[in-house]
């Protein structure tokens, strides 16, 4: 398990397009079972398996990383200050100990690439070549595009949420080790500013900055580009059509650079 990305570190595993990556995952604390004390090293961000090789990635491309497979263990945990709220999962759903039931909806909290700079770079906040993006809506049955900043793309996924709200409030979801996921990997010459994701009839892109209104303009920058290429239309008509059409959501306003995504449905536009 890796605490940072970094385009130093040697791949653990090294796959061709259309290949699978499968792993499990401790929880953000690097926990695996709800008793056990926090192991995670000094300084390190998130737990995440990788590097992950892609061969034939190269910096400046674009990688298509197909969600196959978020399967949680039984517990997870929520922080707020002065409350550690621990659920645990029945079926599809999760209850906490104060009786609180929240429908499971699991996902991969990061999946990103390593700044093309060397050294270590910081796990909590999203960059354009993806990360700690938190998004809800990225689950098993998705595909998640991102611009690749170095050779092989080298990879690095996890912090396992079991549910979690637009916002992420707290600063944390249902926070669970992963039993089990599994990614595969395509090269892809759609060209990004920004994260891209097909989410199920939907459209989704992505922004990040520390200023929440420069993410929301980052992600209809590449919202009105998909527009442009999926849709046949010039930019401004793109624009007028999105302020009828496309909704905005808060990804998440508590990793240092804040989240935004826009969100156009199949059929927005009949």
């Amino acid at each position: 398990m890796k605490g940072f990305f970094s385009r130093d570190y040697e791949p653990v595993v090294t796959v061709d397009p259309g290949e699978t990556a499968v792993f499990h995952s401790l929880n953000a604390r690097w926990q695996w079972d709800a008793e056990d004390e926090a192991p995670k090293p000094e300084h390190a961000g998130h737990a995440l398996y990788g590097p992950i090789e892609v061969r034939g990635a190269r910096a400046g491309g674009t990688l298509a990383v197909h969600i196959e497979e978020v399967t949680p263990r039984p517990w997870g945990v929520t922080f707020a200050p002065e409350v550690k709220l621990m659920w645990t999962l029945e079926d599809e759903t999760w209850v906490s100990e104060r009786g609180a039931r929240v429908p499971a909806a699991p996902f991969l909290g990061v999946i990103g690439m390593p700044p093309p700079e060397p050294g270590e770079h910081p796990t909590g906040p999203p960059r354009k070549w993806g990360g700690n993006i938190d998004c809800k809506l990225l689950v098993a049955g998705t595909t998640l595009y991102l611009p690749i900043p170095v050779d092989g793309a080298l990879l690095l996924a996890g912090d396992g949420h079991g549910a979690q709200g637009d916002g992420e409030v707290s600063g944390t979801a249902i926070e669970c080790p992963l039993d089990r996921a599994q990614l595969t990997f395509e090269l892809s010459d759609v060209e990004l500013r920004s994260p891209i994701a097909r989410c199920g009839d939907a459209w989704v892109t992505f922004g990040f900055d520390e200023d929440l209104g420069a993410a929301a303009e980052q992600c209809m920058a590449t919202m009105l580009d998909l527009m442009e290429r999926e849709l046949d239309l010039d930019r401004n008509h793109a624009l007028a059509l999105a302020s009828v059409g496309v909704d905005l959501a808060v990804t998440q306003i508590v990793n240092g650079s804040k989240g935004v995504h826009a969100i156009l449905r199949d059929g927005a536009f009949r």
